[in-house]
């Protein structure tokens, strides 16, 4: 039997083409190569940078992450100033997948931006279809300084001895509460360690504010990742590797906890619209939400907001990480990939992460801007701002059956909002998702390993 093509590669390479797997059938509709190692990727080594002239003008796909479209936008007018580059932002879609629908539909014509932006899951299916540039020799010339990223932010977008995208907008989940109710009731000014110490404190945050004690959201890539807090804090997982996991004790104990706090305790409940927007108008008494989300509560919220991490399990802490990076089309000409090249250096050098992250949550991608001047200053007025960049070093990788097998997270998604919102079965839910799940990796993921 012939070696399989993939019997080299380390876990981390596998995560990555985890990745792409996880969007064949986008792939195969998009028209893109056959699924099967990084055969299609491009490369920069024939490319001579100090021979090109950058283009004077550019365009960015962006879906201006955390409502940061005037964020971005001044970034661009401080570029252009410096350079004389002209820089046209593009609102490319809602959110990071609409984005990435519309970049692939645009490949190989003339609509493809010169910058876009490229999430933790499409960067690399955008990688191995040809369609974004390696930076390394391209980030060398321009002198980035990439040893400064954070370092795990940054290497997530490792493959092949390349980089292929760079940090941009990177989040958390992050605990939100009402410090005047909190203060009300009597409670110490920080998020509930544990979810333990939630179920004490509810009555008094429910008696306290006339409020529901927790406000949660649902919806398609947003429900099946916060409940990772809670699955993984019970001991539990979506997946090992391949293979789904739902049917542990641990999976149905936090997915019975959930149901419990809805249901039988009545301090929890999923908001019918906006959980962010009912936290913010003090509907609820606290609430989990993006690091991405931050600005705007502080912005929208009549009270004192308080933040913290995620409360613990019985097996302890537990976060994943999410957001996006930004990578350059490999199909431009050099002369715009030049010009991208020196915008993408600008637009996360650490000042302007800087700047991003003290207006949108967001965390600052280099080490020097966590304890830079501008950053110490926000700390020092807005410690919430502090509370995503502490908690990173609890996070971990999401798990195969969420993120890398095709609609793993919609059914994922459906199964804990018939489990929220009717009262289904965990058992049974769970079950009709990991029948789903497994039956996508069994056609569009196993055949290709």
């Amino acid at each position: 039997m012939n070696a399989s093509p993939f019997a080299t590669m380390n876990r981390r390479q596998l995560l990555q083409l985890a990745a792409l797997l996880g969007g064949a059938g986008a792939l195969a509709a998009c028209g893109g190569p056959a699924v099967g190692g990084a055969g299609g990727a491009a490369s920069d080594a024939a490319t001579d940078w100090a021979a090109v002239t950058p283009a004077q003008e550019i365009t960015w796909w962006s879906n201006h992450p955390g409502t940061s479209k005037d964020i971005e936008s001044e970034i661009i007018k401080r570029f252009t100033a410096e350079t004389g580059i002209k820089v046209n932002l593009v609102t490319a879609g809602a959110n990071y997948d609409e984005v990435a629908q519309k970049f692939q539909a645009a490949s190989g014509s003339s609509n493809v931006p010169d910058l876009v932006i490229a999430s933790d899951v499409w960067w690399f299916r955008y990688m191995i279809n040809g369609q974004i540039l390696p930076l390394d020799q391209l980030a060398k010339h321009l002198e980035f300084g990439t040893d400064d990223f954070n370092t795990t932010l940054y290497n997530d977008y490792g493959f092949a001895d390349s980089h292929w995208a760079v940090p941009y907008a990177r989040s958390t989940p992050l605990f939100y509460y009402n410090r005047a109710v909190w203060e009300k009731a009597g409670l110490p000014d920080r998020a509930p360690k544990t979810w333990a110490e939630f179920d004490e404190w509810a009555p008094k945050i429910a008696s306290a504010g006339e409020v529901m004690p927790l406000g949660l959201g649902k919806g398609t890539s947003w429900t099946a990742w916060w409940f990772c807090n809670m699955l993984w804090g019970a001991g539990g997982a979506y997946s090992s590797d391949w293979t789904m996991t739902l049917d542990t004790p641990e999976a149905l104990a936090a997915a019975n906890y959930l149901q419990t706090i809805i249901y039988d305790n009545k301090t929890a409940a999923v908001t019918s619209n906006d959980h962010v927007a009912d936290f913010g108008a003090g509907l609820t008494g606290c609430t989990i939400a993006s690091t991405g989300s931050l600005t705007g509560i502080l912005g929208a919220a009549k009270f004192e907001v308080g933040t913290g991490f995620l409360p613990e399990g019985v097996k302890g802490p537990a976060c994943p990480t999410g957001g996006t990076g930004l990578a350059i089309p490999a199909g431009k000409s050099p002369e715009q990939q030049l010009a991208a090249g020196m915008f993408l250096k600008f637009l996360t050098n650490a000042e302007n992460t800087a700047y991003f992250s003290s207006n949108t949550g967001y965390m600052p991608v280099r080490t020097s801007a966590v304890e830079g001047e501008t950053m110490q200053a926000v700390y020092a007025k807005m410690p919430q701002f502090r509370t995503a960049v502490d908690q990173l070093a609890g996070t971990r990788v999401q798990d195969w059956g969420r993120v890398f097998v095709p609609n793993g997270d919609k059914d994922l998604t459906t199964a804990l909002e018939k489990i929220m919102l009717q009262q289904g079965d965990p058992a049974e839910a769970f079950a009709t998702a990991s029948a789903s799940i497994t039956k996508s990796y069994e056609e569009n993921v196993k055949p290709y390993l």
